[in-house]
């Protein structure tokens, strides 16, 4: 590892991770909160109708695309009100992790993965339930519902494969063929050469595909 990146890791731990952090927690907490919504959305659904089932696919690619953009615009260059956004991605995330130090050292590093509490409640209750409201008024109830579980399945999924590529290479989960795939594209732009020109998607890069910023 580099020595100004295990500097930035020392410092970062003394600043920003509380004595009592615990990784294992942090992600207890994401995943439960997260699945639990999940789940009670899918019990919601009754009698969809084909059509109604097009939400899936629909939201997938909302969110795909919501991903794509949100990392290549605020998370890597600074935007009035969204500076906070700007600072843990490119000037912390970046500097934590870069192509030649990816891993992990233990379970407290994921406070430089996950995403923190409380935007995965501000995430649900700004975004996730204003529009599952605002679907079952203009389309029906099992679209809101539909919406809503597509929309967890996919942030949960993210937050599972962006933790997986900052997994030691030979941990099980990180040696999965797809994961490999993914790892090696985001790895890539986590070069600081490359990291504000491409592979922007986290997940599947469908927008970087779309906009011509996939880079394997």
């Amino acid at each position: 590892m580099p020595r100004d990146t295990e500097t930035f890791r020392e410092l970062y731990r003394q600043e920003h991770v509380p004595a009592g952090y615990r990784g294992g927690r942090h992600a207890l907490f994401t995943f439960g909160l997260g699945g639990a919504v999940l789940a009670t959305a899918l019990v919601q659904l009754e009698a969809v109708q084909p059509v109604e089932w097009l939400a899936v696919p629909l939201t997938f690619l909302y969110a795909n695309l919501a991903e794509y953009w949100g990392h290549r615009g605020p998370m890597h260059h600074l935007r009035r009100g969204l500076r906070l956004v700007y600072e843990r991605h490119t000037k912390q995330h970046h500097r934590f992790f870069t192509h030649e130090s990816m891993e992990l050292d233990g379970p407290r590093d994921l406070r430089a993965v996950l995403f923190p509490p409380v935007l995965v409640v501000f995430f649900l209750a700004a975004f996730m339930i204003p529009v599952g409201l605002l679907l079952a008024w203009v389309a029906t109830p099992n679209v809101a519902w539909l919406y809503i579980a597509t929309s967890l399945a996919y942030f949960l999924n993210y937050e599972f494969l962006h933790a997986a590529y900052h997994l030691p290479p030979s941990h099980p989960v990180a040696r999965l063929p797809l994961v490999g795939r993914l790892r090696r594209l985001h790895t890539t732009h986590h070069d600081p050469r490359l990291m504000a020109s491409c592979n922007f998607n986290i997940t599947y890069p469908i927008g970087d595909l779309l906009f011509g910023t996939l880079r394997r």
